[in-house]
């Protein structure tokens, strides 16, 4: 779950990181009130999951209560790369005399924890990674023992920062690290972090991103910060019942059971695809080990309440669950749905009694239902039926 940036700052006061006051409103009278309670000069942030704020007209310098007034005016309701600003953050202006960047994260494909780091901060930090990447530092961190004291000070001065800000900005850094593991984040970011004229370090602009994972029995707090009027309809809805569902763009609606194998699906369906007016997968939909009826019908319930869903592309592997279990869950879940599954079911079982769970489908001769052998004979049928 992303934060917005409100949430972050939040998070970031609990945990003694330095940051500026910062009051949130939705309308411009509440801005304009936010600003005189802080006052002086303050800035005007859209509060929106995506970058380059800055750029769209997102964020405001105001002098005045009044200034504030009318950039809330301009902000709210703005359309930044597909989203609408409903809220902003009203928060105390700094006089900036230089900018760096911090963040710590997961680095999955090292099973370890990364830091990057920067006396360059600001930009957008993937145009700096590919125009400079001398000036980024990159440094190791092991999860074990995380960023302490010495850790801290090993990355101040892999990112170059003077020596004389080293004891600064290595108590700011300790303190990110405090965030990223008390809060099982997956990412805790400040770009940018500044120094002040007045010689204090401050993160100006938080992004954090917490671990799901975490969050129903060590975390039960982090339901309150989820936004769910902008959640995505039919995900909110899998994770309701309990399903992996991550929504996509094609039109080929996608069941397995595993992780391994839905992904599989979804690049032989793309690859299909191709041969069928380039139709893609819609989603990514891992019902587990336990295709019983009533998870098989929470599945279908969502996909086939994509509109842009064409076809449904069933691909399981029976292990633990047997395939004629899985084929009676689909039996039941068509029988559960009724009318409202209306679409072209592709059904792929191969593992434990496959033999039976075919024989179930056969014998059941749904008009909706195809049998395929294999799952490119599956993925090639679905894209067939898509494109149809």
């Amino acid at each position: 779950m992303d934060l917005y940036e409100y949430q972050a700052r939040d998070v970031f006061e609990k945990y003694g990181v330095p940051v500026l006051a910062g009051i949130v409103a939705d309308t411009p009278e509440e801005v304009r009130a936010a600003a005189e309670k802080i006052g002086g000069v303050v800035v005007v942030k859209a509060q929106v999951k995506t970058g380059g704020r800055g750029k769209a007209g997102g964020v405001k310098v105001a002098k005045t209560p009044d200034e504030a007034y009318e950039a809330a005016k301009a902000i709210l309701g703005l359309d930044i790369k597909g989203h609408v600003v409903k809220r902003v953050m009203v928060a105390q202006g700094a006089r900036i005399a230089e900018e760096y960047y911090f963040s710590v994260l997961l680095d999955r494909a090292n099973r370890s924890y990364l830091s990057l780091c920067s006396v360059e901060g600001g930009m957008e930090i993937e145009e700096l990674a590919v125009e400079r990447p001398e000036a980024l530092a990159r440094v190791e961190v092991n999860p074990l023992t995380g960023i302490d004291k010495d850790k801290a000070v090993e990355i101040a001065r892999a990112a170059n920062f003077p020596e004389e800000l080293i004891e600064k900005v290595s108590d700011v850094f300790v303190k990110l690290f405090d965030v990223y593991k008390g809060e099982d984040a997956t990412l805790v970011e400040v770009n940018p972090l500044v120094r002040t004229e007045e010689g204090d370090i401050v993160a100006l602009d938080g992004k954090v991103t917490l671990d799901d994972n975490a969050s129903e029995i060590r975390h039960p707090e982090h339901e309150a910060l989820e936004d769910k009027d902008a959640a995505d309809p039919l995900e909110a809805k899998a994770k309701a019942s309990g399903l992996n569902y991550v929504k996509l763009d094609g039109e080929v609606g996608i069941i397995g059971n595993g992780a391994g194998l839905v992904m599989s699906t979804l690049d032989v369906v793309a690859y299909a695809g191709e041969n069928h007016n380039g139709v893609k997968p819609a989603n990514f939909l891992d019902i587990g080990g336990g295709a019983s009826a009533e998870v098989m019908a929470a599945g279908l319930d969502v996909i086939l309440g994509d509109p842009q869903v064409k076809s449904v592309f069933v691909n399981v592997f029976g292990g633990i669950t047997a395939c004629d279990a899985v084929a009676n869950g689909i039996k039941g879940a068509l029988e559960t749905l009724g009318a409202t599954a209306s679409k072209p079911l592709v059904v792929r079982l191969d593992g434990n009694r496959v033999d039976e769970g075919r024989a179930i489908l056969a014998e059941y001769a749904h008009p909706l239902v195809t049998l395929a052998a294999t799952m490119d004979e599956g993925a090639d049928k679905a894209a067939e039926l898509a494109n149809a």
